[in-house]
């Protein structure tokens, strides 16, 4: 391979691939290698994911880094998080967690950090370990490292408990989904204290993933937590993905929370603890967040999504916590890390300490500013001519002056163009069925927002609100190419570089841009369907 190609397995801020096409054992060790000729770690936290090839790769990993003299502490079976507390825990020169997160089971790949777990993308590191990884000139150590195992879970416990005061939680009942991942045995860990029942779905770990690739992002993938919530009365239900680094919220009628509302919610808590504190959120949807970081007279900070991205905006403006609606939360505490485990833990404390169910603690979020959650479409051939241009806008009601018409436009001049307007019409709808649904129709949209059909002027800025392909989208490894976008209300300024999230126009942008003598008409609920 010559320098200037690139590993498919290398993402914008991890490794991740398909067995053995993009990754095997044999290229783990190498990347093991690459990592430690790069950051020269005297000691490294490994850990592996319940995946069925893990092990091995974990094995390789280890090999590698002993060969290139590195002590390796080897924490075995873990959640990713685990490997971020080991490193700050023990005060480790880095860590190297072998997971493929919630790929299907034939996937896996490497999380990279260094000291206090500080996360290593593309802009960090992660590209030069690339390179040596395809140059593979590596030297001997002048000695070869060492392994000791260490069992860091009653530290991890304790740590994890150190967020709430488990004598005043309520004794609530609550639905516990790993989806066969890894975080059952956590829960186990935690549930002799904590005054909580838990009713056990998918608990135990299972790297076949027998019910289904534990993503509950997925809509498909939330039915069986749902249906537990109903059938035992319980107070909410918990979902996580394979590594549990996120965790999913239902409420006590088995309705999803969306990521963005729990941000919100998340940042209230933090902030009664850390009064005038900074909170780090992503640019895909913000204005609930916004909005109640300023109402709790907090600061509110934008950064580029993705994990790393998070982590690197929080230390340099040393923020107490921050959100992305994908449900990765980082929580200053925890080394500036995201954790599947704290939140949730914060929201039961909310729960008992509010005496109000979860669909009460998000409900007002809810009505003000609703929000579609992220649509997601894969476009065939993206790179050759059977689809030669989509255009897409958010799926949501047309708004005018108050928050100006986004319309999502399908254009194809393919065999799946038809199709592809076609789906586009159905999400429009959904968006706009979930929205009526969520409130009473259109006098709330009236009272609250002024729906009106947008003139030209008005037009020709919902045209300029971009979308952009995203380089790192995750691939189906068939070619095809992931495009995404979400639907929130009214409109946001905010800039999303390197993210393929459709940016919307905010109402004072949109009232700039359109001319003074230009008259904004206020119509009806019908007429507004009539323009959408």
């Amino acid at each position: 391979m010559s320098a200037t190609e690139r590993l498919a397995c290398f993402k914008a801020y991890d490794i991740r691939g398909r067995i053995p096409a993009e990754i095997d054992a044999a290229r783990a060790y190498a990347i093991a290698r690459a990592y430690a000729a790069w950051l020269k770690p005297r000691r490294v936290a490994v850990g592996y994911d319940i995946r069925l090839s893990s092990p091995e790769f974990a094995a390789s990993v280890r090999e590698g880094l002993m060969d290139a003299g590195v002590d390796v502490v080897d924490i075995g079976r873990c959640g990713t998080e685990q490997v971020y507390f080991a490193v700050f825990h023990l005060g480790l020169d880095g860590g190297v967690m072998v997971t493929a997160s919630h790929n299907p089971a034939d996937y896996n790949g490497l999380k990279l950090v260094r000291e206090q777990a500080r996360p290593i993308s593309a802009d960090t590191g992660l590209a030069e370990i690339e390179q040596l990884t395809i140059a593979g000139n590596f030297a001997t150590g002048a000695r070869r490292g060492t392994t000791e195992r260490a069992d860091l879970l009653d530290a991890y416990v304790k740590h994890l408990l150190g967020y709430v005061d488990a004598a005043k939680l309520s004794p609530l009942t609550v639905v516990s989904n790993p989806g066969n991942g890894g975080a059952g045995v956590v829960v186990e860990a935690l549930a002799p204290h904590l005054p909580l029942r838990f009713v056990k779905v998918h608990h135990e770990p299972d790297g076949r993933f027998p019910n289904g690739i534990p993503n509950p992002l997925l809509p498909e993938k939330r039915a069986d937590t749902a249906r537990a919530v109903v059938s035992a009365h319980a107070d909410c239900g918990i979902a996580w993905d394979g590594d549990f680094d996120r965790c999913f919220l239902f409420d006590e009628a088995g309705g999803f929370i969306e990521g963005y509302y729990i941000v919100g919610l998340l940042a209230a808590q933090v902030l009664k603890r850390h009064p005038g504190a900074k909170i780090v959120h992503d640019p895909r949807l913000t204005w609930n967040t916004i909005e109640t970081v300023r109402e709790n007279s907090g600061i509110p900070v934008q950064s580029k999504s993705g994990h790393a991205f998070m982590k690197e905006v929080m230390r340099k403006v040393d923020a107490a916590y921050g959100g992305e609606m994908s449900a990765h939360h980082f929580f200053r505490e925890f080394s500036y890390c995201d954790s599947g485990m704290i939140p949730w833990l914060l929201v039961i404390a909310m729960m008992g300490a509010s005496g109000k169910p979860l669909s009460a603690l998000v409900g007002e979020a809810m009505r003000r500013f609703p929000a579609s959650g992220e649509i997601n479409r894969r476009v065939p051939d993206a790179g050759g001519d059977g689809v030669r241009e989509l255009a897409v806008q958010p799926a949501i009601l047309e708004y005018g002056a108050a928050a100006p018409a986004q319309r999502r436009i399908a254009r194809g001049c393919g065999p799946d163009a038809r199709e592809d307007r076609g789906s586009a019409r159905r999400d429009r709808r959904r968006a706009r069925g979930l929205i009526q649904r969520t409130r009473s129709g259109s006098s709330f949209w009236n009272r609250e927002f002024g729906i009106t059909r947008s003139n030209p002027a008005a037009r020709a800025a919902d045209s300029a609100a971009s979308s952009t392909w995203d380089p790192n989208a995750t691939s189906s490894g068939d070619g095809d190419t992931a495009l995404k976008r979400t639907a929130q209300a009214p409109g946001s300024t905010a800039r999303t570089p390197r993210s393929n999230r459709t940016r919307l126009t905010s109402p004072s942008a949109t009232a700039a841009a359109r001319p003074a003598s230009s008259p904004t008409r206020r119509a009806s609920e019908p007429a507004a369907r009539a323009a959408a």
